[in-house]
């Protein structure tokens, strides 16, 4: 193929070509470099949503790497199968990649290292998607933090790696390998209807990640710390559909957050504090993977959360439920692929305590929602509201919706955004939730709003029950 051995970088969910360790790796070893996508089983079981923001992720690195005088190789398979294959294809003596955390993924990594070194190619993985690798915080006695203030302290004063500069240029083989079409793996079928939708409201890529972060530091982290909590407010990064796909480092973020404090930029230092907590969510899904599939808390396994996707699972599900702050922020999930951080903590408290189902419901809703999906995160802020994880919201915290709008959203801004029954003329953004939702699900914005599908009051009297009842079984 080349006189050279090239180098595979195996692409994962580290689409950008700065701060990119495994990317400068395979170019400082002065060999070819092979850009190698690979849907295997893992990535292919994505949700309907994840995958196809990750579709739009790829279409759009692939330009990039194409400007960087290289191309994107797409094949399917089995991870291990497919760089097997493409080693012996290309003669590449070494492949490098960005570290995933999961179990999963670990297991997966694990083996693809060791049966690539016995067939005598150089296999080495590196960090980039987190500020610290997990096994190397550890509290001062030695084991995990399980408790986020203390983590912050710990890690607040660690030096973060430096930024790594993108490559002018990526050295490219002689001749290229054959490589799949991106179209025909249709990434979005499962979308359906609302893919179209949801694209409007993404922006992907590694220079739009950039611009995002620029504009936050620039126009609204001075009041971050008072106004984020505000949904109907622009006053976010939006950079959590970025990170998800490592279109942007955090590295990245620390740098440039830690320079706005420098220069007493008020809310930077809680902006920090954000990236530091999605690193606590890495540090508990390394430490205790069993946080993605049951109660992170020993004493919640048999807490008598309905496991069934009830009428009253599927309003919530549909924006239907009868609160404003609810039912908006389920639909600016469907509409955008993404939820207003505040608005997360409404609907995980109104599904596991005035519903009393288990958060595991909700939290698979948003696996095939979210385009900003990360499992760690995900598992954790579920847990976190529900009460049966690490650094939980007491369980007698009952979110009041109706009373988090009038705190939250007391012009309407947020609710009038994404409720479009009962206004004269609704917003687009109210509009586009008829034109994603399925049509099997019969809604129109001609509808009257429905009633509430459950009284506050109630739902929080049972929740409550079901706690005492189930603290006092212990």
């Amino acid at each position: 193929m080349s006189s050279r051995a090239p180098v595979i970088w195996w692409i994962r969910r580290d689409l950008r070509l700065a701060d990119n360790p495994a990317l400068t790796a395979a170019v400082n070893s002065g060999a070819p470099v092979l850009p190698v996508y690979i849907l295997d089983e893992q990535e292919a079981a994505l949700g309907a949503a994840p995958k196809f923001r990750l579709g739009l992720g790829l279409e759009c690195f692939a330009r990039a790497l194409e400007k960087a005088g290289s191309r994107l190789i797409l094949r399917r398979g089995s991870a291990l199968a497919v760089l097997r294959e493409l080693a012996e294809e290309t003669g590449a003596g070494a492949v490098h990649w960005s570290r995933l955390y999961d179990p999963q993924a670990i297991a997966r990594d694990t083996e693809v290292k060791t049966q690539l070194k016995k067939q005598g190619v150089e296999a080495k993985s590196h960090g980039g998607r987190l500020l610290f690798e997990p096994w190397t915080v550890e509290t001062k006695t030695g084991g995990m933090y399980k408790v986020f203030t203390p983590f912050w302290k710990s890690v607040r004063v660690r030096d973060v790696s430096s930024l790594l500069p993108a490559p002018g240029k990526l050295p490219a083989p002689d001749t290229w390998p054959a490589s799949e079409n991106l179209t025909a793996w249709n990434m979005g079928a499962a979308m359906r209807r609302g893919a179209d939708v949801v694209a409007r409201y993404c922006r992907v890529g590694e220079a739009a990640a950039q611009d995002r972060l620029d504009e936050f530091l620039q126009d609204k982290v001075s009041a971050y710390n008072d106004r984020r909590d505000f949904p109907g407010e622009d006053a976010t990064s939006g950079l959590s559909e970025n990170l998800a796909w490592g279109e942007i480092s955090p590295h990245r973020l620390w740098h440039r957050g830690r320079a706005a404090m420098e220069q007493a930029s008020q809310g930077a230092e809680t902006f920090l504090k954000e990236v530091v907590w999605r690193e606590f969510a890495y540090h508990l899904m390394y430490h205790s993977p069993h946080i993605l599939t049951a109660s992170w808390r020993e004493e919640w396994q048999d807490f008598p959360w309905s496991q069934e996707v009830t009428p009253e699972v599927q309003a919530w599900q549909r924006g239907q439920t009868g609160y404003g702050f609810v039912d908006a922020a389920m639909r600016e999930l469907y509409v955008t692929g993404k939820m207003h951080n505040r608005a997360r903590m409404i609907v995980a408290s109104f599904l596991t305590k005035h519903l009393m189902s288990h958060w595991k419901i909700g939290m698979e809703w948003f696996a095939d929602t979210l385009v900003d999906w990360d499992p760690a995160s995900n598992a954790m802020g579920w847990q976190w509201v529900a009460g049966s994880g690490p650094d939980a919201a007491p369980f007698f915290r009952v979110f009041n919706p109706s009373g988090q709008l009038d705190k939250f959203d007391a012009s309407g801004a947020y609710t009038s955004r994404w409720i479009a029954e009962g206004q004269r003329n609704p917003p687009q953004t109210a509009l586009d939730f008829f034109a994603a939702a399925p049509r099997s699900w019969d809604l129109s914005p001609e509808m009257a709003r429905v009633e509430p599908i459950i009284s506050l009051q109630a739902g929080r009297d049972r929740a409550l029950t079901a706690y005492h009842d189930n603290r006092d079984s212990r």
